[in-house]
């Protein structure tokens, strides 16, 4: 049986579940409703990021034992506030985080610092040195960067890419030991 790890939220207990308690879909609606605000202000660059959303989903629901283990809901009070991923492959050099969202009606609560220390609490467990995490340089994702780097990430590199090319891309790292 998957474990559920539980994190302080004033009286409430946030919770990291296991995609195995939850039916396929669910992971692309949560990302969906997460940058919903960003697609309506930007269609034309972050409406195609959907397909990639859905692939996540089939993958992680496709192979549980893998990708699907790298991926859990945050619940507070059995409602999902967001969701958290991460891939250790390259442990123990490094350890990636991947998507990180927390729902529009949660933000501001420090659920998405929860998570993230989850992962890093996580790639600790594996010995994992070094963790990076690659963000846009979008306006949308400032919450974000600074969130990262009240945790000890640091800006590694800029670089072109991403759904919106006027932004590009950002990578920042922290130590984990």
């Amino acid at each position: 049986m998957d474990r559920i790890s539980r994190k302080s939220d004033e009286k409430r207990a946030l919770m990291f579940a296991p995609i195995s308690l939850f039916s396929p879909g669910m992971l692309a609606d949560i990302v969906r409703r997460s940058y919903a605000e960003l697609i309506e202000r930007s269609p034309l660059h972050w409406a195609g990021e959907s397909e990639k959303w859905d692939d996540f989903d089939r993958e992680a629901f496709a192979h549980p034992e893998t990708v699907g283990k790298c991926v859990f809901v945050s619940l507070l009070d059995g409602e999902p506030v967001g969701l958290a991923s991460w891939d250790p492959r390259q442990g123990p050099r490094l350890g990636l985080v991947g998507q990180n969202c927390v729902l529009p009606e949660f933000r501001g609560r420090g659920f998405g610092t929860l998570q993230i220390s989850e992962i890093l609490r996580r790639f600790r467990e594996k010995e994992i040195r070094t963790a990076r995490v690659t963000t846009s340089g979008h306006p949308f994702f400032l919450p974000a960067r600074r969130m990262y780097e009240s945790l000890g990430f640091q800006e590694v590199r800029r670089f072109a890419g991403g759904p919106d090319p006027g932004y590009g891309l950002i990578d920042l790292e922290t130590d984990l030991v």
